[in-house]
């Protein structure tokens, strides 16, 4: 890496957008000055002139990388609606599908996936993802000589990329609520405490010498006891007070009702009256809440992972977004299946699931913004990097310089000031096209589309995928 500057003629900075703004990163990568109203100077050397508006990079807060091998293979009818208690195809039918092609990953074809995944992330939008790690184990259920080959194959796809990692291993337990004996399809997932303990003590040098974060996934209420839930998150914080914890959460109906069913609350509830959920903690979905648990989420300061594209891909429900936000909810979006890949799709199709409960226009609009994707952007980018527990919160002197730099030749947004081109972006979306650059820590990894590595990544890919879904 090495220092740079760019003169923008609109960037959107924490507090909104600015004219004429000039940026600065040193060799770490770290923003040194973010100063509005610079008269740019052409002839001063070293300094670049942007394309169009720049943007803070985009958070991805979760991703379960491999399932990018089988997106789009699922979307055909594999249970009659009278043949299961749902109806039809759901969530649980599609993790059925799912299981399947996690058995079959190899340390290979895992990494193949991840590669090609993350440099598709970059070309959309994203320059971090937080990695909701789950498959750990070789085929059969034992573990790999060293524990950590799965999650050292994530950390180097990052690195090839060029995409800012929190790594989130993942406690795996139970087949359901009340301590279910796991299934045999689960066999991959499996990790008691202290093996978890182990694997996070044996990845942080590793995520130290990548510049990753290091955090803790118990995968959900479901899946990990409650004595377990609590001792693994005390011997994280024993070790890192500060470290990022993940959970899926209220997902569905079922996991709703199952966990009435057990406990007497709904999962949200049992959650924050027996852990200790605050900044740290991101609510993965949380798809289903009543008021109270809106409410007492809110004030705790996680983040709601929201996860839209996905949601809709698996017939979740919709998040009910306006009365979070008003309670001052913080939130951000992950890819999460990678249905889709593309930070401005995410955003509006949770905008779009809103205005279609509500039947209404510019939800999540609001006083301080009138433009709706200058809210989600912001809104978003400020949720994802709590989230990755990395400095990673926009435009402004400290954080990472990752930024995108829009098309001001695009046609799309020729001529557009920065919150009309933001708008286009988003709500008019042409993929990557309208994106001139993307760059993490100053440097640049996409331009007009383009990334060095896709072509050799898009083959290993396909050649990943080609052997996993062989007969």
């Amino acid at each position: 890496m090495s220092a740079g500057q760019l003169f923008a003629p609109w960037a959107l900075l924490p507090e909104g957008w600015a004219k004429d703004v000039r940026l600065a990163w040193d060799a770490q990568g770290v923003f040194t000055a973010v100063e509005a109203g610079v008269a740019p100077d052409p002839a001063h050397a070293g300094i670049s002139h942007a394309a169009g508006p720049v943007l803070p990079g985009m958070p991805n807060l979760h991703s379960h990388a491999f399932q990018r091998g089988f997106a789009g293979l699922t979307e055909y009818r594999s249970v009659a609606p009278g043949d299961d208690p749902a109806g039809g195809d759901s969530f649980w039918s599609w993790r059925t599908l799912m299981y399947r092609f996690a058995l079959r990953l190899s340390p290979d074809t895992l990494e193949a996936i991840a590669t090609q995944l993350y440099i598709e992330m970059l070309r959309a939008g994203y320059t971090s993802v937080c990695e909701f790690h789950y498959v750990h184990h070789d085929t059969d259920g034992t573990p790999y000589a060293d524990r950590a080959e799965m999650s050292l194959r994530l950390l180097r796809a990052a690195q090839a990329a060029g995409i800012g990692m929190t790594l989130l291993p993942v406690l795996y337990q139970t087949a359901g609520f009340g301590d279910k004996p796991a299934q045999a399809d689960q066999r991959r997932f499996l990790n008691d405490v202290d093996a978890m303990h182990a694997l996070l003590e044996r990845l942080a040098p590793h995520c130290a010498a990548f510049g990753a974060r290091l955090g803790l996934a118990p995968h959900s209420l479901r899946a990990v006891p409650p004595h377990s839930l609590a001792h693994a998150v005390a011997a994280l914080y024993a070790v890192d007070a500060t470290a990022p914890v993940h959970i899926h959460i209220a997902e569905q109906q079922k996991e709703v009702d199952d966990c009435l069913a057990w406990c007497g609350v709904r999962p949200v509830q049992w959650l924050l009256d027996h852990l200790p959920v605050d900044a740290r903690w991101c609510l993965v979905h949380a798809t289903h809440m009543d008021w109270d648990e809106r409410r007492r989420l809110a004030q705790s300061g996680a983040v709601a992972g929201i996860c839209p594209t996905t949601e809709a891909n698996l017939g979740d429900g919709v998040f009910e977004a306006a009365p979070y936000l008003a309670l001052g909810g913080a939130w951000g979006v992950g890819s999460d299946s990678h249905a889709s890949v593309s930070a401005a799709e995410e955003l509006r199709t949770f905008e779009y699931g809103q205005r279609l409960g509500l039947q209404r226009r510019n939800v999540l609009a609001s006083e301080r913004h009138a433009q709706v994707a200058d809210r989600l952007w912001l809104d978003a980018v400020a949720g994802g990097a709590r989230a990755a527990a990395r400095d990673v919160a926009g435009l402004a002197t400290g954080q990472r310089a990752d930024f995108l730099v829009l098309d001001g030749r695009h046609p799309t947004l020729a001529g557009l000031d920065g919150p009309r081109a933001l708008a286009s972006h988003v709500f008019a979306s042409h993929g990557h096209e309208t994106l001139a650059e993307v760059r993490t820590a100053g440097v640049c990894r996409v331009q007009h589309g383009a990334h060095p590595l896709q072509a050799d990544a898009g083959q290993r890919f396909a050649a990943a995928r080609a052997h996993l879904l062989a007969d």
